[in-house]
């Protein structure tokens, strides 16, 4: 699609349902989280690498459920009134006023009967949250993880992070990228957005020849 390269237009991520491409990697956790009615004292932990499209799942299940997504280590978290995704919950081991923000916010959820899901790089026993009560309910809740990436589903990363970008890419393209790039979705995050920055700078069109002189900046291929 083409596009004015002198305007950033950014990147406007699509974090539906039907953005949401599934593989061997991921199939497991979107079963757990359309499953939320069963979820072990109505809560889930969502775990997985970073940038493995924990946010991506967490919205799904928002608009599925209706929860609010939260940061973990936001000030003002208060007492939500319905289900709620508290993100990125590990990070806040050891800063004790965030755990006992996130404590009461888990406690109003539950107790009301309603769901909460939480995000993490890991399990919740490797968490290391100071609070013995909020490490005891986490510990106690379901955990569901996405994989790193296979091979179909970081091809399909690309496409979409080009798509977000209003960009419209070639098999041959995603193809020459996925060999020469880590095996993660922040390497995939990284390309795009370095083949997109240097489109712009240099009014070139988003195409396999920019992909390979973006790429071989780095390699010296």
């Amino acid at each position: 699609m083409a596009r004015q390269l002198s305007l950033d237009l950014g990147s406007r991520p699509a974090l539906g349902r039907e953005a949401f491409l599934v593989s061997d990697a991921n199939a497991t956790a979107l079963a757990a989280i359309e499953a939320y009615a069963d979820w072990p004292g109505g809560r889930m932990a969502l775990v997985g690498p970073e940038g493995a499209g924990k946010t991506h799942l967490a919205h799904v299940w928002a608009e599925m459920s209706g929860a609010q997504i939260r940061a973990a280590d936001d000030p003002d978290l208060g007492l939500p009134e319905g289900p709620l995704v508290l993100e990125d919950v590990d990070r806040i081991a050891g800063d004790r006023a965030a755990e006992e923000r996130v404590f009461h916010a888990h406690n109003a959820v539950i107790n009301a009967g309603h769901r909460l899901l939480v995000t993490a790089r890991s399990a919740p026993p490797r968490w290391g949250l100071s609070l013995p009560d909020l490490a005891s309910r986490m510990q106690a809740a379901g955990v569901t993880r996405l994989e790193a990436p296979d091979d179909a589903l970081l091809a399909g990363v690309l496409v979409k992070l080009f798509a977000d970008r209003q960009l419209r890419v070639s098999p041959s393209m995603v193809a020459y990228i996925l060999r020469r790039i880590d095996r993660s979705f922040a390497a995939a995050a990284d390309i795009v957005a370095r083949i997109d920055r240097a489109a712009m700078a240099g009014a070139r069109p988003v195409g396999l020849k920019l992909a390979i002189d973006v790429l071989a900046e780095n390699t010296g291929a």
